[in-house]
């Protein structure tokens, strides 16, 4: 249970910071004015003045905010209690004076909490706000009566005694004077469930007493009031609610009870502020009023689901995305329950949809994952937005205590796979019916590839999958002709790929220069390697030494030394001796091949 920052629009009142819990607040400061500006010796404003902060011990402090405000540009940099304080932020606003033009006003902010928390309950002084040289040198505030400095400190406290409350503070600057007669305020993302106890509080700045012409202050058109402080015609009027001071000079630290003036179920408030009317001599006269902040007091019992993207896990290739997300319940009165639903977008697209497990308690959060499929049409480069308490039509079913703060992006890059690569073939010699053996490492000789980091496949799916490497890779048989191998080269944080062909040719046979003959199982044949079932169409033809024709042969049929040409010997083996051959590859790449083998037992 704690406060939820909201970035502020422009100065507007805007809602700033949300507090759900057992929480309540204070408020204390004081006025640098000696007197009403209204009066006589009113020009110059004091050096410091002080504040005494009085916590119950029961009372845990949860934030503190410094607030000061002035006439003039604005001094970032005051004192409190000997301490620098630095705004965190400082506002603005002009009002346009007939006489004297455009004339600027400001408030600064600041977190105190450490210094409360440092220094506990006791006398706070404020100082070293820097106005008196703006009012010596710019004549017009003093003569307007528009010269004022002042301070505050919001306290957000925790006590177990309490019911749970939603304290919602809104801040900006904005101003209401007699060219601007009427302001209108909407309180937004409020949770009102009952409205026991319901209170507004307003820190204003310049108002006087004195100037109550047309002053009016409404809650959804109900005017209110608190006399003898605050009436009905004088809302902003120079008092300290918190103190019972109507000597808060130019300054206003109201609290007003609306249990009367809103209504369960509602979610935003109405806020008007009027100044300008008649006086007795029917001259117009108006106030000059400034609203720095409003903070509401509110009976409060409801979740507050958030959630953020914790990690994303990408996947080589695919349009798949692996995402862990947290779902928090921490801003929060009430449980959230199981089933909240969650949806997962990249532009309008819905890519992705879930839910909480478990009730999650106050203060507590559920951790879980998701895998999502990116339509390629919307990658490489996507933004998923995690939207929890979403139907996955942008709905949601759960009632919150701030509806605004359900969502959570992540910049994700996909993994593309580079085109592929392609490198030379391999060309293998015909060992027959197609077949060849390759090194497929030779593959890489000509590229800035090394054997390091690399499979071979035989498809592009077991590549993308890593099923089914190659093992053999210097003793590859292929399986046909021409074959793909795709190569994977690991490269973080993804992979390369890259391809080439098997291929063959019919390399020269390689002829031997004796056999024999012998049925010994060894070397009984003419075996001219790479020559039978590659070279299909070739002729043998052996030759004695006299030039007689003594075999001829082709695909089907290998010289075991037989003869079977001539007119004598047929079907004996021939003597021993050199024979001479001619062997006609019918191969437009090769010429008839001659020489001579030996022949012996």
């Amino acid at each position: 249970m704690f406060g939820s920052h909201i970035a502020l629009s422009a100065q507007a009142i805007t809602l700033f910071e949300q507090f759900n819990g057992q929480y309540d607040y204070l408020a204390i400061g004081n006025t640098l004015n000696p007197a009403e500006n209204n009066g006589s010796n009113f020009c110059a404003l004091l050096e410091s003045s002080t504040a005494e902060l009085n916590l119950n011990p029961d009372n845990a402090l949860v934030k503190a905010y410094l607030y000061w405000a002035g006439s003039g540009p604005g001094d970032a940099s005051v004192s409190l209690n000997g301490n620098t304080v630095t705004a965190d932020d400082s506002y603005t606003v002009t009002y346009n004076s007939p006489t004297f033009g455009d004339m600027l006003y400001f408030s600064s902010y600041a977190d105190i909490t450490e210094i409360i928390n440092t220094n506990g309950n006791g006398l706070y002084e404020f100082s070293d706000l820097d106005i008196n040289t703006v009012l010596l040198t710019d004549i017009g505030y003093c003569a307007n009566r528009t010269n004022f400095g002042g301070w505050s400190i919001y306290i957000i406290y925790e006590d177990a005694s309490l019911p749970l409350n939603q304290i919602s503070l809104f801040q900006g600057l904005e101003i209401i004077n007699r060219n601007v007669q009427n302001l209108d305020i909407t309180l937004s993302n409020i949770n009102v469930l009952d409205n026991n106890n319901a209170k507004i509080g307003f820190l204003a700045w310049e108002g006087d007493n004195a100037l109550n012409f047309g002053e009016s202050l409404s809650i959804n058109n109900n005017i209110i009031s608190n006399p003898p402080l605050n009436f009905a015609d004088n809302a902003f009027n120079g008092t300290n609610t918190f103190t019972n001071s109507n000597v808060f000079y130019n300054a206003d630290l109201d609290v007003y009870n609306i249990e009367n003036n809103i209504n369960i179920g509602d979610n935003s408030a109405s806020i008007r502020l009027t100044t300008g009317g008649l006086d007795e001599n029917g001259v117009f006269q108006a106030d000059l009023i400034i609203i720095n902040n409003i903070i509401t007091v509110l009976n409060s019992r409801l979740p507050d689901a958030t959630i953020s993207i914790d990690s994303t896990t990408v996947f080589c290739g695919g349009d798949n995305v692996e995402l862990d997300y947290t779902v928090f319940n921490l801003n929060s009165t009430e449980t959230l329950p199981a089933n909240t639903p969650i949806a997962f977008y990249v532009g309008d697209t819905l890519v992705g949809q879930s839910h909480t497990l478990n009730p999650i308690d106050i203060g507590s959060s559920e951790t879980n994952s998701i895998s999502l499929t990116i339509p390629e049409e919307l990658g490489p480069n996507v933004t998923v937005v995690a939207s929890v308490d979403d139907t996955g039509a942008m709905v949601g079913i759960v009632d919150e205590t701030n509806e605004d703060n359900n969502l959570n992006a992540a910049d994700i890059e996909l993994l593309v796979i580079p085109d592929v690569i392609i490198l030379p073939g391999l060309i293998g010699c015909n060992e027959g019916f197609g077949i060849s053996t390759y090194n497929l490492y030779d593959a890489l000789i000509d590229s800035d590839l090394s054997e390091e980091n690399i499979s071979f496949f035989q498809s592009l799916e077991d590549l993308e999958t890593e099923t089914n490497a190659i093992l053999n890779i210097e003793n590859y048989v292929n399986s046909e002709v021409p074959q793909t191998i795709y190569i994977r080269r690991e490269s973080a944080p993804c992979y390369a790929i890259f391809q080439f062909e098997l291929l063959f040719d019919n390399c020269p046979p390689t002829i031997p220069q004796g056999f024999s003959p012998n049925d010994d199982n060894t070397n009984d044949w003419f075996n001219i390697r790479g020559l039978y079932d590659i070279f299909i169409e070739h002729r043998l033809r052996i030759y004695n030494r006299y030039g007689t024709l003594v075999f001829e042969g082709n695909n089907n049929k290998a010289w075991y030394g037989e003869i079977n040409r001539g007119v004598t010997g047929v079907g004996n083996i021939v003597p021993v001796g050199t024979y001479y051959y001619i062997l006609e590859l019918n191969d437009s790449d090769y010429r008839p091949m001659v020489g001579w083998v030996y022949v012996n037992y």
